[in-house]
């Protein structure tokens, strides 16, 4: 499915668009650019912050952050795990599509970015924190640096307190001290030097919290000796650190007299693990297409623009962000199919429904991952370097993998799905239909409708009582699905 911007992006934009992979700064245009801030939370779900009901978590920041601009109460990942979600933050596009399927499939060189676009308008761009999307190190064509950030601080997967940073792809370091405190130190200074240099910028910090292992610092755990499960007092004081991150982040933004113009995003990567659903409303948690795997905190403040706190029950989702920046910064659309829309219309108060479904997909791993199978990427390139606080396959560190895939076959739909539109989910099994050839069939016990604006926690399976919706639903996501696989095939990079 293809945004309805796309085909504007085609006239005049590819060339310039492509010179963005490579090319240097541009020089700001006349007038006053708006700066652009994304953080987001490691597995931080809908359900753990205060504002959203939850007895123990305190999260002061993030409250007086969804009480003073815009709060989405129904924003959600684009997929159920950390490192597709961070893919479609970068480029507008299900991961799918670029073979992002999960955590540690690293995405693709011919990627457009965000940082791509942005540093190409004039813009200071920065990456501070958890990459996720292939190793950091200078010789990996998908570190931050190849993917249009001039400058970054990061980290191959999540990290804890004295987390260990590669600096612009240079040598591991160890930095001693809270990580989310560190991540926005260095966010700062990155800021502040674009600040003298008279340039707009766009900064991303993803932290390393509330991501597992978990470790507090004892302020922070202090505040949870009442939680009778232990593993969850380090969980909500690893948040607790992530709240007071961001209050240190807005108040530099503040007493540098770059708040007002500054547009600050807040998001989670994935709903829930199992663990963290003490108090979630939800179905599900994370690596599942229910609510509780998908729905997520959701958060901007721009007082320049958002003069009045409100909140907003239209559908949104990270793919959202590329095509929303895009306009923001008057810069064409990539020439691509993208699956995000641009939010313009919603922080103006425009918008009502969300113009099209947002679709999910947890692609079956297992089919590209054969004897014969060609990677994308040498995997020399793919290992990681930065140390984790726990070992897989007797290693601290991780590494990444991307296939490649050349023709689509039947069984490629293979996989659980799912398809949201403004009142109706359509939750599709993970086998392919014998009777109706791949994907699920609407009169298929496995196939679930709910009315999610009536039943939120996914309860009532409505696929007996309103069959048509259900059918044209899936003929929907179907469509989708197609232009995904399409798009896994390399086809939109010639």
């Amino acid at each position: 499915m293809r945004n309805s911007s796309t085909r504007r992006s085609f006239l005049g934009s590819a060339a310039g668009l492509a010179s963005a992979l490579t090319g240097a700064p541009a020089v700001v245009a006349a007038g006053r650019r708006t700066n652009i801030v994304l953080c987001m939370g490691d597995d931080h779900g809908w359900n753990e912050t205060a504002y959203n009901g939850h007895p123990y978590l305190r999260t002061p920041v993030l409250d007086e952050m969804a009480a003073a601009g815009l709060r989405f109460d129904r924003f959600y990942s684009a997929a159920p795990v950390c490192s597709p979600t961070r893919g479609s933050i970068m480029t507008g596009r299900h991961p799918n599509r670029y073979g992002t399927f999960g955590a540690n499939w690293s995405t693709r060189p011919e990627e457009i970015t965000i940082a791509h676009i942005l540093r190409k308008a004039g813009y200071a761009c920065g990456h501070f924190g958890k990459w996720h999307l292939g190793p950091v190190k200078a010789a990996s064509p998908t570190n931050p640096g190849a993917m249009g950030f001039e400058e970054w601080l990061s980290h191959d997967n999540f990290f804890e307190i004295d987390p260990h940073f590669s600096r612009n792809g240079g040598p591991v370091e160890q930095f001693k001290g809270e990580s989310s405190e560190i991540v926005v130190s260095e966010a700062i200074r990155f800021i502040g030097k674009a600040k003298q240099n008279r340039r707009p910028f766009f900064t991303v910090i993803w932290f390393g919290s509330p991501h597992a292992p978990y470790s507090g610092v004892e302020q922070d755990l202090a505040l949870y000796k009442n939680v009778p499960d232990k593993l969850l007092q380090a969980r909500f004081a690893e948040i607790t650190a992530l709240d007071r991150a961001m209050g240190q982040l807005r108040r530099y933004l503040k007493s540098a007299e770059l708040r007002q113009d500054t547009l600050l995003w807040y998001c989670g990567d994935n709903g829930v693990p199992p663990e963290g659903r003490l108090t979630t409303p939800f179905r599900g948690h994370k690596g599942q297409v229910y609510e509780g795997g998908l729905r997520v905190p959701g958060i901007i403040e721009w007082p320049e623009r958002i003069r009045k706190p409100r909140a907003t029950e239209v559908n949104a989702v990270t793919s959202d962000m590329l095509p929303t920046i895009c306009e923001l910064a008057g810069q064409p659309l990539p020439p691509r199919p993208l699956d995000g829309v641009s939010l313009i219309p919603l922080l103006e108060g425009g918008m009502r429904e969300r113009p099209k479904p947002i679709c999910f997909w947890q692609y079956d791993q297992r089919r590209e991952m054969k004897e014969d199978a060609k990677p994308y990427i040498s995997p020399e390139l793919q290992q990681g370097t930065t140390p984790t606080a726990t070992l897989m396959d007797g290693r601290l560190t991780r590494s990444f993998r991307n296939y490649r895939h050349p023709r689509v076959t039947e069984e490629d739909f293979a996989g659980d799905a799912a398809i949201l539109g403004n009142r109706y989910k359509l939750v599709a099994p993970g086998k392919p239909s014998v009777e109706s050839g791949p994907g699920p069939s609407p009169s298929s016990p496995a196939t679930e409708l709910y009315d999610v604006r009536d039943d939120r926690g996914e309860t009532k399976d409505l696929i007996q009582v309103k069959p048509e919706i259900a059918k044209d639903m899936e003929r929907q996501l179907r469509e989708w699905q197609r232009s995904v696989l399409a798009s896994l095939t390399g086809a939109d990079y010639r």
